[in-house]
């Protein structure tokens, strides 16, 4: 009973106390509330007044807490007194129960001592951050204390002596960034403690020992800076199990040992630094699986062999620190492809074994090293796709072995080198993008393994070396882009393994060499943006794997050779921007592979062919031309209507109706002798007068054009002579009769070659077909006529469909006119005539 009573008597306080509150929450809470906060204000106030005074401090706006009087009564409070806390103050906040969280005094300008910092009157702070100031001495021990701490930061101030091993204690702690202090001795293995540790920088201090094997516990870690200390020793093995890591710095210590295979477990690591140390052995392939890394430092090592080709998967990688004179044995380095900038080391290939160099499509600077230009081992060298500079008559030597070279798009510049006729086994060089000046020296065709030559985009000047034909080997040549003049020299038509000729945008004159049509593998044909002139040799028809042929932005001129209908594999075809006439070969039906066409900006008439390319060709590809007709999308005028589909089936009834209309118009001519001898001229064409011509000059150039009768220009041959077709240098294109020489009898053939002469001079109709000149070397110039003869069209079905009725009927009247003629109006008359003789023009009118 007695202990009962006591009981309740004790509790009355507490009673009074809970009533007082609710009543007078003025007279009693508020010193509650503000005991900690005036304590943490006092205890801050005391710390500053500690710190050495300078203008910077005085922004620190903080001030003396007021006295609080418990006696005074409810009035007094219509009148108080101002009251500070410091969850006001700069740099200062607080959490819900005001008391400090967060400490945020970087760059204020302090300098001074912690040691009068009471961090025991400091319960729940959190963040702490103090760096860039200028502190001095040792962090106390009693900075565990502070053991709600997430982030410290103490980096960049002046302290000195050694991390505390209380500071372990922190167990909260996910940041301590520590760095650019003068911290010494060991780094305290109670760190291995703070397992919520997320990032951890010791860096730029004079720290020594080894690195505690138990920072492999802080597997949250994900950076790690311990660089610029005095560090020694192995790695521990640990550090390559943290998986978390990001970001590991250890360079510029004195760590040995290997760099073992176990750091290919970082898979997630972005930057690695471990130069500047005394690592040894080989550099682990590992290091090719860390596939996020962004930047590696290996430099100043003892690390020898060679550079790991999984290397070449570090695709991300923009940083590269080397630093090669320990790998006097390298003989291949692959970093192709990344994002590497910089300088390439001088000495790259200083122990002379380097056989590949592979860092092309980087963002690489500088010069070219110097070691490479003795380097006299290179096989395979790439340093295309970057920024370097130097010049290339002077940056490299000789190479024996070398067999591919490419340093296109840098920004070299100088005079392509006479060396590379002294790399007999090169079969690659590309040098184009660059800045390169002067000629083509002829002495690279001393290379004569040469496959790909590259040479575009450049600043080339002169002539094609005539030396090139001997590149026999050559499949790939690219001159675009440059100044290089004169004409395309007839020596490429020895170039019979040749797949993709670019000689656009250049200055080439004169004609396209007929030569051209020999290169028979040619796929890619670009003679684009030049000043080329004459006809469109009708040889390039023989180009059966053309794929792409342009000839645009030229001066060509003359008709499109039937010929090119036969390049059944072309799929872009581009002649726009010329001085081409006539109509479009209906041979052009047949190139069923065309996709793309441009004809515009021509002189261009009649139909087009009736193939995709054609009727889906936008406008754009087809105007500026005077008389194109077809269904294109209903921008172009429709041609006349072309006959039945089926008139191929009739053909012998039409050679029946050509019989019986030429009786009756031999009967009709009987009545107009003489009317038609007025048509002596034809409009367009040239007449060269058979007494009157050149001989001479006429003799030399058919020579020329069909270089002394070759085959390949024959397009017929008869009893007494064969036929050829020749493109003169005036554009024009005529048809050469040479004659038989016979054995013996020779005074009889010259008789019978004159009497025909004779007779061709005399006769002057609009229907017969004119002499243009003739030479005693026994052959004829005639009028060419591409279509043909009347029997040979009626003989195919896609020719027979195009001659309508009307063109039948114009066909039969010129035939009527023209055997009329010959039968009344020569002397003596011409009788021997057959269906072969009968020659059809363009526009349906017969010969």
């Amino acid at each position: 009973m007695t202990s009962l009573t006591s009981a309740k008597l004790c509790f009355l306080p507490y009673c009074l106390v809970i009533l007082l509150s609710v009543l007078s929450p003025n007279w009693v809470a508020f010193p509650f509330a503000t005991s900690t906060s005036d304590t943490e204000a006092k205890a801050l106030l005391k710390w500053k007044a500690s710190l050495f005074p300078n203008q910077a401090l005085n922004h620190l706006t903080w001030y003396d807490p007021p006295t609080h009087n418990i006696n005074a009564t409810n009035s007094s409070s219509s009148n108080p007194k101002p009251r500070t806390s410091p969850c006001t103050w700069t740099g200062v906040s607080c959490n819900s129960a005001r008391s400090v969280r967060t400490i945020s005094l970087s760059t204020c300008g302090i300098q001074g001592m912690l040691h009068e910092f009471s961090f025991l009157s400091f319960p729940s702070p959190e963040y702490l951050d103090l760096s860039l100031n200028k502190l001095f001495d040792a962090i106390p021990p009693q900075i565990s204390y502070l053991s709600k701490l997430h982030h410290l930061d103490l980096s960049q101030n002046n302290l000195s002596g050694r991390i505390p091993p209380e500071i372990g204690l922190l167990r909260n702690l996910r940041f301590l960034p520590l760095s650019a202090n003068t911290f010494l001795g060991v780094i305290p293995k109670e760190i291995g403690n703070l397992k919520s540790l997320v990032d951890l920088r010791l860096s730029y201090n004079t720290l020594s020992g080894l690195i505690p094997s138990n920072i492999g516990n802080l597997i949250k870690l994900n950076t790690l800076y311990l660089a610029k200390n005095q560090l020694s020793g192995l790695i521990p093995m640990e550090i390559w199990n943290l998986k978390s890591l990001v970001d590991l710095k250890l360079s510029y210590n004195n760590l040995s040992g290997l760099i073992p295979p176990n750091i290919g477990n970082l898979i997630n690591l972005n930057t690695l630094y471990v130069g500047e140390n005394q690592l040894s052995g080989l550099i682990p392939k590992e290091i090719g699986n860390l596939k996020y890394l962004m930047d590696l430092q290996l430099s100043s090592n003892q690390l020898n062999g060679s550079i790991p080709t999984s290397f070449a998967n570090l695709r991300n990688l923009e940083t590269l620190y080397l630093q090669l004179e320990n790998l006097k044995n390298l003989t291949e380095l692959q970093l192709d492809t990344n994002q590497l900038s910089g300088y390439l080391p001088p000495n790259i290939c200083q122990g002379g074994k380097l056989t590949k160099l592979s860092v092309g499509t980087n963002y690489l600077t500088g010069p070219i090293p110097k070691s490479l230009k003795n380097c006299t081992g290179l096989v395979r060298v790439f340093l295309d796709q970057n920024q370097l500079t130097g010049n290339i008559s002077e940056d490299f030597g000789v190479y024996l072995n070398l067999d591919f070279m490419n340093i296109s798009h840098n920004n070299l510049y100088g005079e392509i080198s006479h060396n590379w006729r002294q790399c007999p086994k090169l079969k690659t060089l590309l040098i184009a993008g660059n800045n390169f000046t002067g000629s083509i020296p002829p002495e690279i065709a001393n290379a004569t393994q040469i496959h790909v030559l590259d040479l575009s985009s450049n600043h080339l000047v002169g002539l094609i070396p005539k030396e090139f034909g001997r590149l026999a080997s050559l499949e790939r040549l690219m001159l675009n882009g440059n100044q290089l003049s004169g004409r395309i020299p007839s020596e490429f038509g020895s170039l019979n393994d040749l797949e993709y000729l670019d000689l656009s945008t250049n200055k080439f004159n004169e004609s396209i060499p007929s030569i051209l049509g020999d290169l028979l593998k040619l796929h890619y044909l670009n003679l684009s943006n030049n000043k080329l002139a004459q006809a469109i040799p009708f040889k390039l028809g023989k180009l059966g794997q053309l794929n792409y042929m342009d000839l645009s932005h030229n001066s060509l001129e003359g008709k499109i050779p039937s010929e090119m209908g036969s390049i059944k594999s072309l799929v872009t075809l581009d002649l726009s921007h010329n001085n081409l006439s006539g109509s479009i070969p209906s041979s052009f039906e047949e190139m069923r592979c065309l996709l793309y066409v441009d004809i515009s900006y021509n002189h261009l008439e009649g139909p087009l062919p009736n193939i995709s390319a054609f009727r889906q060709a936008p406008l754009e590809r087809l105007k500026g031309n005077k008389g194109l007709c077809g269904k294109v999308r209903a921008l172009l005028p429709p041609c006349n209507a072309h006959g039945s589909k089926k008139d191929h089936k009739v053909v012998f009834s039409i050679l029946a109706v050509f019989v019986l209309l030429s009786a009756l118009f031999v009967i009709v001519q009987r009545k107009k002798k003489h009317q038609d001898t007025k048509q002596n001229h034809m409009h367009g064409e040239i007449f060269f007068s058979v007494l009157n011509f050149d001989g001479k000059s006429m003799y030399e150039e058919i020579i020329r054009a069909t270089e002394d009768f070759d085959s390949t220009y024959c397009i017929g041959k008869g009893g007494h002579g064969s036929v050829y077709r020749v493109n003169l240098s005036s554009g024009d294109v005529v048809a050469v009769k040479k004659l038989h020489l016979p054995l013996d009898g020779e005074t009889e053939f010259q008789k019978e070659f004159l009497n025909e002469v004779r007779a061709l001079t005399e006769i002057r109709h609009r229907n017969i077909l004119k002499l243009y000149a003739h030479k005693r070397h026994s052959f004829l110039v005639y009028e060419y006529l591409e279509r043909g003869s009347l029997a040979a069209m009626l003989s195919k079905d896609e020719e027979a469909k195009e001659l309508g009725w009307s063109k039948r009927v114009n066909i039969v009247k010129g035939l009527a006119n023209a055997l009329s003629y010959m039968h009344h109006d020569c002397l003596p008359p011409v009788k021997k005539m057959g269906t072969n003789h009968f020659l059809v023009k363009n526009k349906g009118c017969l010969t």
